[in-house]
């Protein structure tokens, strides 16, 4: 067996392992958990368009990992504890009931019969609570329940002043599963542009977009499919549009940039270099790289794209997949950046203002690490948490 095989089957093996060492895809407790409402930090309410089935055999997961070929409709109440700390998802463990005092509680779900009735209810929610909305797009192995906790801690720890909604595919919660999480993220393409479509209709003046891993590939599809149509910024409304740990081939992105165009509004990539989820999904591709490990940030830069480099920045588990959110650090910055409407801000982040919150913030959690930003005009190191190293 060769030294990269090896490597590789490492890797698969560690994914197996998280995959069999994760909390089981229960939503809903089986019974109602109460807490003192001063241990509760805050309310969410998460707006869903599904690919999923909705679950008959287990309900506490509400939807599972079966395809629909409709898009379904739904609401998810969620409580966050007061001891939440920034970057983290504390959660109960296995099948147990959460604790609203302790862990993410989803506490209620509504289901909306129609996309009418959803687009009525979430348009609602859009104009009370500032006219922007948040789309979060879920990657690889991930079960219902794991999005709605990421977009509410996403939410939360960014503070963001807006609706919050998940688009969640049919992704089968599994290690294993990447060839049918592929074939289902492809499925959805439809169904995630007539989503964003829908919010487009509202009285929303600003679309932004958070993609991860897989759901990047969704997401770049949709755009492109925009594009295609002429309407490629959903009448100007389309924000931001952050694109963390793109499980998508350099050269298809490339292709998909093309179509798309340069775009007018912030378009972000968040790579990593020690990413080793996306080192097994290269070796399933036929060893072609992947964009969420792309060592060339220049040459991504030149389809119009601000590119973000985390490798120097710590993740939060082996895996280092998902900085974007469970690293403070960057949970802050990105915070920082969305608070800001795409229409007001600019293709080039102030470096000044960026080393203060990370320098302020990397000294209370004794970070140190250093985040490389590649615009098409410039690069820009910034430091995070005491001295560069």
């Amino acid at each position: 067996m060769t030294v990269h095989v090896k490597i590789v089957v490492g890797l698969a093996f560690t994914l197996a392992l998280a995959g069999c060492a994760a909390p089981t895809h229960d939503l809903l407790n089986r019974k109602t958990v109460t807490a003192p409402a001063s241990d509760i930090a805050a309310r969410h309410e998460i707006f869903v368009a599904t690919t999923r089935q909705q679950a008959t055999k287990d309900p506490r997961q509400v939807f599972d990992g079966d395809r629909s070929l409709t898009t379904s409709y739904a609401r998810v109440d969620v409580t966050v504890p007061k001891i939440h700390q920034v970057g983290a998802i504390e959660r109960a463990k296995g099948s147990a009931d959460s604790n609203p005092a302790k862990q993410f509680t989803a506490t209620d779900v509504v289901h909306y019969g129609d996309a009418r009735q959803f687009a009525m209810a979430v348009g609602a929610d859009i104009s009370m609570r500032g006219d922007r909305a948040l789309v979060f797009v879920h990657g690889f192995n991930n079960g219902f329940d794991d999005g709605i906790y990421r977009i509410t801690q996403i939410a939360h720890d960014t503070k963001y002043p807006g609706t919050p909604v998940l688009f969640s595919w049919a992704s089968s919660a599994k290690a294993t599963g990447y060839i049918y999480d592929k074939d289902s993220s492809t499925a959805a393409r439809d169904d995630l542009e007539a989503t964003l479509r829908m919010l487009a209709k509202t009285r929303v003046k600003s679309i932004d977009i958070i993609a991860h891993s897989m759901g990047t590939w969704l997401t770049m599809e949709a755009l492109r499919q925009l594009a295609i149509t002429g309407d490629r910024d959903l009448g100007g409304k389309l924000g931001y549009v952050i694109l963390a740990s793109p499980d998508i081939d350099v050269d298809v992105f490339k292709k998909q940039m093309i179509r798309y165009g340069k775009p007018d509004k912030p378009f972000a990539i968040l790579l990593s270099g020690d990413d080793r989820a996306l080192k097994l999904s290269s070796f399933i591709s036929g060893d072609k790289p992947r964009v969420g490990d792309y060592g060339n940030a220049a040459d991504l830069a030149d389809y119009g794209v601000t590119v973000v480099d985390l490798t120097r920045a710590k993740g939060g588990d082996g895996l280092n997949h998902a900085k974007f959110a469970d690293n403070p650090i960057l949970v802050q910055l990105l915070g920082n950046r969305l608070r800001t409407p795409a229409g007001l801000a600019s293709d080039e982040p102030d470096p000044t203002q960026l080393n203060d919150i990370g320098q302020g913030l990397g000294k209370a959690v004794g970070s140190v690490a250093e985040v490389v930003i590649t615009t098409p005009f410039k690069v820009l190191t910034i430091a995070t948490g005491g001295d560069p190293p």
